[in-house]
């Protein structure tokens, strides 16, 4: 992957949907030459989806938070069991003192409680710990530049 590639990237995480011809004016790039480079981004696995970015809180999920999940038992094998509950938008296993990591989105907090009981009830859960989150200062997605280092 060249500056090009990268360049191409950065443009296409500020809007998917921009035509090839406006990616390449961006990046010094022909049209033609632009979809044939994010064709091999996308085959790489480079670029793995184009989605939408959705304001949970305008579709009635405006509660966020990250739940820390502890276990008897490893839970690298209960993937499915977690992508499950749709409430649930992120899924890690995790090095530290609890087991999985998951982000969740809700519309209240009431219904954050029925899914922290809907996790409990998974073979191996042993506890979780909820944190709700008060105000977002900032997401963003990876950025497209050099690694660090």
């Amino acid at each position: 992957m060249d500056h090009i590639d990268r360049a191409l990237l950065e443009q296409l995480q500020q809007d998917a949907t921009q035509s090839y011809a406006a990616l390449g004016r961006a990046v010094g790039l022909s049209a033609g030459a632009a979809h044939e480079r994010v064709r091999k981004l996308r085959e790489s696995g480079v670029i793995r989806r184009t989605t939408v970015d959705v304001d949970p809180a305008a579709l009635g999920r405006g509660v966020l938070a990250y739940v820390m999940v502890d276990s008897t038992a490893w839970m690298g094998d209960s993937a499915r069991h977690f992508a499950a509950l749709p409430e649930l938008v992120e899924a890690h296993v995790i090095a530290g003192s609890a087991s999985v990591l998951v982000k969740v989105r809700t519309a209240t907090t009431e219904r954050l409680q029925d899914v922290l009981r809907r996790i409990y009830a998974i073979d191996g859960v042993s506890g979780t710990q909820a944190t709700v989150v008060l105000e977002t200062f900032f997401e963003r997605p990876v950025s497209p530049g050099e690694g660090e280092g």
